[in-house]
């Protein structure tokens, strides 16, 4: 499933894998601190695990909205995290031009949902032979995301995993529709729910995404239930005061108690 992605570990336990970590990159304290507590959780379970953190943050309701500290910082930032914690790391690029730029620092690149039809982004991160996570985008169903891969296995690289983060329900909610797991699966690649952006209430009035965290837990636990082979989680030690995407996070002492009833139910399903 994920052999072949440096510094993955605890593949030999048959349970899903785990990219998680903050929506942004807010600093080096912060990050160490998360990618520390996350790495020591899934250690506990033997869960395979890939450290999260957005470099950049393009998709932003407002103009006055958080974006970054800096590409090369940050970058640096998930590098380090990478070395000190011997994890592997993923962050999202958002046109074909930082593909390269990235791939120098990290170990998956990430397409946003958004832009998961942008063929000359999937060429270009394919063409650096690093892992792809595609997002499906809101507007799809699962069974149309055979392109993405067909884009990314034709330019050379067969190592590419999908993520399913919900699809659009009406003007300012999302649903999970767990067909598009199922359907996904059937394509011979990873499949991975994101259990946080798919309870996302975008477009707001005030211009900032709401959400509804407390249905993590829901979204989770029937992911694992229908055979999703990953799970995406941003995670914050603070949340109402992260910097992107607070309204949806999972707070990160809940992270640890998640984790222990969705391996019971990975083991029940095996």
């Amino acid at each position: 499933m994920l052999h072949g992605l440096p510094k993955i570990k605890h593949l030999d336990s048959n349970n899903f894998f785990l990219m998680a970590g903050p929506c942004a990159i807010e600093g080096e304290d912060i990050a160490m601190r998360i990618a520390e507590r996350i790495v020591e959780i899934t250690n506990k379970h033997k869960i395979p695990y890939i450290f999260k953190g957005s470099y950049r943050k393009a998709n932003r309701s407002r103009l006055d909205s958080f974006t970054g500290i800096g590409d090369e910082k940050a970058l640096k930032i998930l590098e380090k995290i990478g070395k000190t914690f011997d994890v592997p790391t993923v962050t999202d690029i958002h046109e074909s031009s930082e593909a390269a730029i990235a791939a120098a620092y990290v170990d998956v690149l990430q397409i946003p949902a958004f832009l998961c039809r942008q063929t000359d982004l999937l060429v270009a991160a394919a063409k650096t032979g690093k892992f792809v996570n595609v997002k499906k985008g809101q507007f799809l169903s699962g069974a149309s995301m055979k392109h993405a891969v067909h884009k990314v296995k034709d330019s050379g690289n067969p190592n590419i995993f999908l993520t399913d983060r919900g699809n659009s329900f009406g003007y300012q909610d999302m649903i999970v529709d767990f067909r598009n797991i199922t359907e996904m699966r059937t394509m011979g690649v990873p499949v991975v729910m994101d259990c946080t952006h798919s309870l996302q209430q975008p477009n707001q009035e005030s211009g900032v995404t709401g959400g509804k965290p407390e249905l993590i837990e829901t979204i989770a636990k029937a992911a694992i239930a229908v055979g999703a082979d990953g799970l995406f989680i941003e995670t914050h030690p603070d949340p109402k005061n992260a910097k992107s995407d607070g309204a949806n996070m999972l707070h990160l002492d809940h992270l640890d108690s998640l984790m222990q009833k969705l391996v019971l139910i990975r083991q029940a399903i095996l």
